[in-house]
């Protein structure tokens, strides 16, 4: 009898389950994504914006995502991650607020308040600490939210006492990398995209509905981007090192002898793109650190100093065949800094069909240039020496006569079709720019090719790329792309 009832119950589980199950999904596809936005005054909404119920960047988000989202804003004006500060978010009803609404994504900006001179004083000793607990807050919620964290926007602020944009950079935001990296949340540099734009901070604090509006599209880009589950560092058979990239894990390791690294994207992009830098690795990384963003994969394969040379090249070669074993893909872009303009264009030439685009920064074109100095620039003698050592060049006058700089094969350059860019100083001292990129991009224009210069009117070498990267990610993501 048991067994019987057991049967039939069976069956009408199975039968309600079958009838149930459409609506189940209904139901399950209607309910809506919660997103908690953390924050200050610059999330709550001030003064400043017109109208702070459409203009802040959470209501703002809440329009860009639509019906399928439900956007809380969880700001409090005047709210700091020290809990030792005058207004700790953790212990305002908006916490609360945002602990209880059971957000699926939980964006939280702050740190902008703990530059002021009244609270500074405590970041040394609290700020990472609090600042975790805050994350662990959240995290530890079950199921846990996928957490981001945005790193404060500029201060454009003089008065030293109040919100001071240099400890927001050397103070604020390594914490908050090195928090993103410890405690796997997704970053996002907000701080590099409104660099260069105070005119869209009207109180050189607050950004206004226009710089809200950037604000919103990056969270926007990051909550709907697409991604692939991918993890390249469980391919490296190498011994490795991890280690923090401004938030992203990077590992070090070597190959063939050479010193290499791998920095991931929290989530890959679909097409597993990567950009390859060539020389001086870590210096000035925005635009690095907004591909991350995007999924993009981070590499280096250190083959200094080689200039460019066939040993260079055969060592490229075989760290990207290894990248695509590792499961990168194919084609990628270029990013050459200083002299190692000479590395990505040697390599360019000789694996037609394998770049993307090529990004030069203040790029050495010619070595008569640098590290010869025969002309404007000072040179480098040692350096000199170990060009010409590098290609067998036995005399002054045998490297004067030498043909294999990017600036001798611009027209070959030109044939590959590749979108090119190049940031220059305008009072580039070391590399001067009529004697490269300037003889160069008339090169490459003559023989049909495609180039971008951004000219820096009165910058020398240094410093490289761009504070706000926003046109070099452009260009890249069109390369890439298509779009």
């Amino acid at each position: 009898m048991i067994s019987h009832i057991t049967s039939s119950l069976k069956t009408i589980l199975v039968l309600l389950s079958i009838i149930c199950f459409p609506f189940l999904l209904k139901a399950q596809s209607s309910a809506k994504i919660k997103v908690a936005c953390v924050g200050n005054s610059i999330t709550e909404g001030w003064h400043m914006l017109n109208n702070p119920e459409t203009d802040t960047y959470p209501a703002q988000l809440q329009q860009m995502l639509g019906d399928r989202y439900q956007v809380f804003n969880f700001g409090s004006s005047g709210a700091t991650v020290l809990r030792k500060a005058d207004e700790p978010y953790m212990q305002t009803d908006a916490f609360k607020k945002a602990m209880a609404s059971g957000s699926d994504i939980v964006l939280i900006k702050l740190g902008t308040n703990d530059s002021r001179a009244v609270n500074r004083f405590l970041i040394p000793e609290y700020l990472q600490q609090d600042y975790g607990a805050l994350i662990d807050s959240f995290k530890t919620r079950k199921p846990a939210p996928r957490i981001i964290l945005l790193l404060p926007v500029p201060s454009y602020l003089k008065d030293t006492i109040k919100h001071s944009d240099k400890v927001i950079t050397q103070q604020i935001i390594p914490v908050i990398q090195q928090l993103a990296y410890e405690k796997k949340c997704e970053v996002l540099d907000l701080h590099s995209w409104l660099t260069d734009l105070q005119k869209l901070f009207p109180d050189s604090l607050h950004p206004d509905t226009k710089g809200m509006k950037l604000i919103a599209e990056r969270a926007y880009e990051t909550i709907v981007q697409p991604g692939v589950p991918f993890d390249i560092f469980k391919n490296i058979t190498e011994e490795k090192r991890l280690s923090s990239f401004y938030g992203y894990e990077c590992a070090d390791f070597t190959f063939n002898g050479r010193a290499c690294k791998v920095v991931k994207p929290k989530t890959a992009n679909p097409g597993k793109q990567w950009i390859w830098r060539a020389r001086f690795w870590g210096h000035e990384p925005q635009t690095d650190i907004a591909l991350l963003e995007r999924g993009f994969h981070v590499a280096y394969c250190d083959v200094a100093e080689l200039f460019g040379n066939t040993e260079a090249v055969a060592a490229w070669n075989r760290f990207y065949n290894y990248m695509l074993r590792l499961g990168l893909n194919k084609k990628m872009t270029l990013e050459g800094f200083s002299r190692g303009g000479v590395y990505v264009y040697n390599w360019a030439l000789a694996n037609k069909g394998r770049v993307n685009c090529i990004y030069a920064d203040a790029p050495v074109l010619d070595v008569k240039s640098w590290p010869g100095g025969k002309g404007k620039g000072p040179g480098s003698a040692a350096d000199w020496e170990i060009f010409k050592k590098d290609y067998r060049l036995a005399t002054d006058e045998e490297a004067m006569a030498f043909k294999g700089s990017p600036l001798d094969k611009a027209r070959d350059i030109a044939k590959l079709k590749i979108p090119l860019l190049h940031v220059v100083g305008d009072a580039d001292e070391v590399v001067p720019l009529e004697e490269n990129t300037a003889p160069f991009g008339q090169k490459i224009k003559a023989a049909g090719g495609n180039i971008m210069v951004i000219h820096k009117p009165g910058v020398k070498h240094h410093p490289h790329s761009l504070a706000n990267p926003t046109v070099i990610v452009d260009f890249i993501l069109k390369a890439t792309y298509g779009k």
